[in-house]
């Protein structure tokens, strides 16, 4: 039933959408959700802390590529469409060859994007080094590869859709990657309790299941990464 303008809205992150282009996947998933419901939409590039706080509210519908956790299943309902792990950036002068280095060296800080979750083990690594005010925070990538060159901060959590950023040269030369031990992350549509019956959040969670039942959503990741990558991260 679209009997109003739903609101959705992206947030400006690597792959997922970009400001300067005006691509991304969740631009093309958004775009085949409107195409495929018949609905009208006003869509918005918000930073990530504010659409949380509007989907809290009831003052956003929908937005995309989001994580549960227990606070956020209060208030929101998710369709999940994608899965993937996270890394830890790190620069290679810092001494680091495994995750318990970073942690356990007082001098070492960790940038991160304002109001992301990730998997659990680099949630511990968050919430552990924010307490000794080891964490400098951030509304979006590139300001995080700024000073992590500059070396105000020596690491930071990526995943794929960061992938493009580091084929700069300076950035490549300077870092190292580790893989958190985690399995995959679900992602999904994110979608307001508040503005959005239970039953209307199914018929989105039915949409987002067919979208990955015929191939389209795989077919959108393809448009991105290599084939295997993108099947491994839409089939879970």
């Amino acid at each position: 039933a679209c009997d109003r303008t739903l609101s959705l809205a992206l947030h400006d992150h690597g792959l997922l959408y970009s400001n300067q282009s005006g691509e991304g996947i969740d631009k093309d998933v958004a775009d085949e959700l409107i195409r495929r419901s018949g609905c009208k939409f006003s869509v918005s590039v918000i930073p990530r802390a504010r659409i949380w706080q509007l989907i809290e509210s009831g003052a956003l519908d929908f937005s995309l590529s989001g994580i549960s956790n227990e606070a956020r299943e209060q208030f929101a309902g998710f369709a999940w469409y994608f899965s993937n792990k996270y890394y830890l950036l790190v620069r290679k002068d810092a001494g680091v060859r495994q995750l318990a280095d970073f942690e356990d060296n007082p001098a070492l800080k960790l940038g991160v994007i304002r109001s992301f979750r990730y998997s659990p083990t680099a949630n511990r690594l968050v919430d552990t080094l924010d307490a000794e005010r080891r964490v400098s925070y951030s509304t979006s990538l590139g300001p995080l590869y700024q000073i992590l060159l500059d070396n105000r901060v020596q690491a930071m959590i990526i995943e794929p859709f960061d992938n493009p950023a580091l084929e700069n040269a300076k950035l490549r030369e300077q870092t190292t990657v580790l893989e958190f031990d985690d399995p995959a992350v679900p992602h999904g549509l994110i979608m307001s309790k508040k503005a959005l019956s239970p039953a209307q959040q199914q018929a989105w969670r039915t949409l987002i299941d067919d979208m990955r039942a015929d191939g389209t959503m795989q077919r959108i990741f393809e448009k991105y990464f290599a084939p295997d990558l993108a099947r491994t991260m839409t089939r879970f």
